[in-house]
């Protein structure tokens, strides 16, 4: 069964990825929606559209299974998807808050995502269920799906030695705080950010884990495709 996944951009090329490493033989379609990137400053009736047509270009391909790798737009627009194509599997992305919780020391944890996600539902519903006795502390970043977009598809290898300090610094400007606040977890919650993970953790410099959800999403299809062949 092919597989598609759609993002606002390169930052769901992160999932893809982590699904292709863990399954190299199932067919895949992409698509970066880059000119309409970001989603998150959009309405939500307009991420659904967007996602709606992502949808049916995926279905044009041949996909059966959808993965919404985009936080923005699975807290938008998944629902509506869900029921308008009954008879397609969907996949998404939400942060990882849970794992985060379960093993925060200091009871801080940290969230990066943009404020469509954590307007969304599934964020809000799973930060209640599993985040009741930590303080979470939501940071938008907006900034960091610009950087990575204009990274490309390479993104931080393509980058000259030369620019990497100045985006240690914008990396640096979210990170501090939430470091300082004592989070001992840092949630990526937008698929754009793990490819800004490697300055990420060096600006933790081992006071804060990483949570990236890349590879439980793509064991997530994984089981999903075992359960319909």
């Amino acid at each position: 069964m092919k597989v598609g996944f759609f993002d606002s951009g390169f930052g769901g090329l992160n999932v893809l990825r982590a699904f292709q490493r863990l399954c190299p033989g199932v067919p895949t379609e992409y698509i970066a929606d880059s000119k309409n990137c970001p989603y998150g400053n959009k309405p939500a009736d307009e991420i659904i559209r967007l996602s709606e047509v992502n949808t049916k270009k995926l279905l044009c391909r041949g996909c059966g299974i959808i993965v919404v790798a985009c936080n923005t737009a699975t807290a938008a627009a998944i629902d509506y998807l869900r029921v308008k194509y009954p008879g397609v599997l969907f996949v998404g992305i939400e942060p990882a808050i849970k794992p985060a919780a379960l093993k925060s020391k200091s009871g801080i944890v940290g969230v990066l995502a943009t404020a469509g996600t954590f307007n969304g539902r599934l964020y809000n519903e799973t930060k209640a269920r599993f985040a009741k006795n930590v303080t979470v502390l939501a940071t938008v970043a907006d900034e960091f799906v610009t950087e990575v977009e204009k990274l490309g598809e390479q993104g931080l290898e393509g980058l000259p030695a030369a620019k990497l300090p100045r985006l240690e610094q914008v990396v640096r400007r979210r990170i501090e705080p939430l470091l300082s606040a004592g989070a001992d977890k840092i949630v990526l919650g937008c698929t754009h950010f793990p490819t800004l993970r490697p300055l990420i953790e060096k600006v933790c410099a081992g006071r804060a884990e990483v949570l990236d959800p890349s590879d439980a999403v793509a064991r997530q299809i994984r089981k999903i495709i075992g359960k319909s062949v």
